[in-house]
């Protein structure tokens, strides 16, 4: 196309004929004024529309009348209505609506010109790129499935306190080519969880594995039902974790109030994925590394690797995050390590420069994630996932630790096929989250607060043969008293304790009142409950029931049971399995 059909003839200026109507704030291509006059809406409310009026644009920047020089004539003999130097301008032509032509504008230099020309173009790209990016927002909305949280969750995150996500994997047999997975015929179990707690300060992020076949309580879920009402789902006593969703109609609501009843934490939002996530993410990232020590081959989840290192994605990354019974002890413990493997890999792929900068892999995973995950209906749009991507992002993969729940095997069945948190260490490990602590670099305590602790608990420690204390209910669950004096006298040798009953009012926080000659007793039974030094009130002594001077520990609500510690551990114990996902690890 030449000059003239551009719509840039002798001296006329390209970027003079595009003007914002203040009026109606759409730019409109405006022409002398014998030429047609024609305008270019911005995106509108339906997409057809918006890409229409981004081809008419285009339409009408071809077929316009070319432009002509001042007082040339016009098609029909008529001299054009030329512009006046220093004057009003010329009256429109006769037969012409009364549109005021364009205003005289004085001479530009050539560098102005061309930025002229660069803002009319630009202008009128992003018309159309606007609509078009209006429409892709529109279909990624549309791709994404969500669910009441049904008030399980704290109603959305925010950036200035840490994020906690419930991730769960179903088995559900949902999506093409899934048929021979999972259950037949089942709705579905909470498969694979995982709770994704992200530090306050984003420098840190911890991802705790839940065992599926984990012994627990689930309480009573309220659940929206599919016609606007509300259905209460009885909870179940003593049970497997992985029932806490799908079965009996569980949501995955349900599964959030569990976590909150299991470690303490209170969840912001879920994300739930399918088979099908797995295949199509790793599809869009170009495939997952991960490292085998040793060949697999596994007939349950047809995965068949020889050993060393491979690229996965699809089907084969599928079967790589379900095998089981060819690594570890061949039971679902081993299979979380395979798990946290994987994601960590994932990890590292999806914060690589060759996803990052590529548009392509971005726009596949936009795709993907938008059509294969099911979100709670508080981050049910685009711009509020990405909002919480941004938040999720900002910690180094160095940084972001896999630990698994400490567990056991479950004592009260012959043939072992479930288990029950292993106490104390699983209740440090959900202090510490709570809390805010890094598993991978602990944060050091104020040095006033650090300094006035030491203080409290320098010093010898009696033995706990000679402990003698008298323990209160003071807010702590009912029973907790006589848990702690069973605890204390049967497994840590202080048998001088007695239950003294409820204390004469609750207390937030846990106390241990002692006399100055009792500070020896007060420092071995901060060791063995694990009280902080704050905990300690030094004060008088009170009669046991033999009329012995004895010292007075109060229960209070902050209490979390018999050998949990009521100070935040500085180390992550030494019984739980952790890995960072920076490190590439090798499945044996």
């Amino acid at each position: 196309m030449d000059a003239q059909g551009r719509g840039r003839a002798d001296d006329v200026d390209p970027a003079d004929q595009w003007v914002l109507n203040p009026d109606t704030g759409e730019y409109e291509l405006r022409l002398p004024s014998s030429a047609p006059q024609s305008s270019v809406p911005g995106p509108r409310a339906s997409g057809s529309r918006g890409a229409a009026a981004a081809g008419g644009a285009a339409r009408a920047r071809r077929t316009a009348t070319p432009a002509r020089r001042p007082g040339a004539a016009a098609p029909g003999g008529e001299p054009a209505s030329p512009r006046r130097r220093g004057g009003a301008p010329a009256e429109p032509a006769a037969g012409r609506r009364g549109r005021r032509p364009a205003p005289q504008r004085p001479q530009k230099s050539k560098g102005r010109k061309a930025l002229m020309w660069t803002g009319g173009s630009l202008a009128f790209v992003l018309v159309g790129v606007s609509a078009a990016a209006y429409l892709y927002y529109e279909h990624l909305n549309d791709n994404i499935t969500s669910v009441s949280d049904d008030g399980a969750g704290t109603g959305g995150f925010s950036k200035d306190r840490a994020i906690n996500i419930l991730l769960i994997g179903t088995d559900k047999r949902t999506g093409e080519g899934n048929e021979g997975y999972g259950d037949q015929g089942s709705s579905g179990h909470a498969d694979t969880t995982l709770v994704l707690h992200v530090a306050k300060d984003r420098s840190n992020a911890t991802v705790l594995s839940i065992p599926r076949d984990l012994i627990t309580d689930i309480p009573d879920c309220p659940t929206t039902q599919e016609d606007g009402s509300e259905k209460v789902i009885p909870g179940k006593q003593r049970t497997r974790f992985n029932e806490s969703l799908g079965q009996e109609e569980r949501t995955p609501s349900c599964t959030m109030r569990t976590i909150t009843e299991l470690t303490g934490l209170k969840m912001d939002h879920f994300m739930v994925a399918d088979f099908n996530a797995v295949k199509t993410l790793t599809s869009a990232v170009g495939g997952v590394d991960v490292c085998l020590a040793k060949d697999i081959k596994d007939k349950d989840s047809k995965l068949d690797l020889p050993k060393g290192e491979h690229t996965i994605e699809g089907e084969e990354a599928l079967a790589f995050v379900r095998t089981r019974h060819s690594v570890g002890f061949g039971g679902d413990l081993s299979r979380i390590e395979l798990q946290q493997q994987f994601l960590g890999s994932l990890m590292r792929k999806l914060k690589s420069n060759d996803t990052l900068t590529s548009p392509a892999k971005m726009i596949k995973l936009a795709e993907a994630g938008t059509k294969a995950l099911t979100v709670d209906s508080q981050i049910s749009t685009i711009k509020k996932l990405a909002d919480l991507g941004a938040e999720l992002g900002k910690f180094d993969t160095k940084n972001l630790t896999f630990a698994t729940v400490p567990v056991v095997d479950n004592p009260q069945e012959t043939v072992k096929a479930t288990v029950v948190l292993k106490q104390p260490q699983a209740q440090q490990l959900f202090a510490m989250v709570r809390d805010d602590v890094s598993l991978t670099e602990v944060k050091q305590q104020k040095k006033k607060e650090k300094d006035a602790e030491a203080a409290r608990l320098k010093g010898s420690k009696a033995p706990a043969s000679e402990v003698r204390v008298r323990i209160l209910n003071g807010g702590a669950v009912a029973g907790s008293a006589q848990e702690t004096l069973s605890w204390l006298q049967v497994r840590q040798g202080v048998t001088k304790s007695e239950n003294a009953g409820n204390a004469p009012e609750a207390l937030a926080k846990t106390t241990l009142e002692y006399a100055p000659d009792q500070a020896a007793q007060a420092r071995r039974l901060a060791a063995i409950l694990g009280l902080s030094g704050a905990a300690m009130k030094p004060g008088g002594s009170v009669d046991n029931s033999q009329g012995l001077p004895a010292m007075t520990l109060t229960l209070g609500k902050d209490f979390k049971g018999a050998g949990v510690p009521l100070t935040t551990p500085s180390k992550v114990p030494d019984d739980v399995r952790k890995s960072t996902a920076d490190k590439v690890e090798c499945a044996k």
